[in-house]
């Protein structure tokens, strides 16, 4: 929890790993810790589990909180930690961001209901409740609206921002980029917020962002990172080019349902055990492993980077 009391730190490339599955389907917390040297070897600036690309819904809350640890012993104190906490039930969700509070998470990252189609005063009473719940704990909200069917409107997520200090950021994956700007200009660049878009990750470092959580870097951590570090130290045309490179990688994510494509290519590379995805997704079909094929081809010089 080293991070815990100054959330501004949590910046730069947070890679929002895969959950890895054995062959039968069950949690594989060796493949997990691999996933997690890899990334910190990689120069990942911090560390997600359980956001989409970690298939939440499909996994009981008995088992996202085994993963959560085993993610947090690996982690230590070497970068943050922030485990999504959210689920569509309120009770999941508090069990989920007190296991994450006392696990030592730097701060809790907590998806907007799904499915219910929450109005904007009944997502301030959600994350005001989870704000109020654990004081001492950042709280960041997920926005996904192509998941959820529901979208925070930069009002509601100044409300909570001013009502809450603990209220620290938002991880914007929409691909109205003008309601990133929105937000940012109703709150204030003191908010945090990160992109879980791909390629609007380096855009929104020009207004202000404090990085990305993008599901590429399961692929290419080293250059996911070094793009956010080049921005920052004025390289421009240089952070530019590695968001370009990174293209058919991004491309190759969404072949078919993330992480499906994902889980294929890490399984290939020896870097996870099982390409297992639980149902109702499904491995690549055939027509969708010539894409990938083909993709990989075109960025996988990416892909063997470590360190930077």
């Amino acid at each position: 929890m080293k991070f815990r009391s100054d959330p501004s730190a949590i910046r730069g490339s947070i890679a929002p790993v895969v959950t890895p599955f054995t062959a039968d389907g069950a949690l594989d917390h060796d493949s997990l810790r691999g996933l997690i040297r890899f990334q910190l070897e990689s120069g990942s600036h911090g560390i997600s589990l359980g956001g989409s690309t970690g298939e939440p819904s499909a996994q009981s809350v008995t088992e996202r909180v085994a993963a959560m640890r085993t993610a947090v012993e690996e982690i230590g104190d070497r970068v943050p930690f922030l485990p999504g906490t959210g689920s569509h039930k309120l009770d999941e969700t508090l069990e989920l961001t007190a296991a994450a509070q006392e696990l030592g998470a730097d701060a809790a990252l907590v998806i907007t209901p799904y499915y219910a189609r929450p109005t904007q005063e009944a997502l301030y009473q959600w994350y005001a409740r989870v704000a109020r719940e654990f004081p001492d704990l950042p709280i960041v909200a997920y926005n996904v609206p192509s998941r959820t069917a529901v979208d925070i409107a930069p009002e509601t997520v100044k409300r909570l921002f001013t009502d809450f200090d603990n209220f620290v950021g938002v991880k914007e994956t929409t691909k109205d980029f003008e309601h990133f700007s929105r937000v940012l200009h109703a709150c204030g660049r003191s908010l945090l917020v990160w992109s879980g878009i791909e390629l609007l990750c380096l855009p929104l470092m020009a207004l202000g962002g404090a990085g990305f959580v993008s599901a590429v870097a399961n692929l290419a951590p080293t250059a996911v990172a070094r793009m956010y570090e080049l921005w920052e130290a004025g390289e421009f045309d240089a952070a530019r080019d590695l968001h370009y490179r990174l293209h058919p990688l991004v491309d190759l994510l969404f072949v078919e349902t993330n992480p499906a494509p994902a889980k294929l290519v890490l399984a290939q590379q020896g870097r996870i055990a099982s390409a297992h995805v639980r149902p109702p997704l499904t491995t690549p079909t055939e027509a969708g492993l010539t894409k990938i094929r083909a993709l990989l081809a075109e960025g996988g010089d990416l892909t063997a980077q470590i360190g930077a």
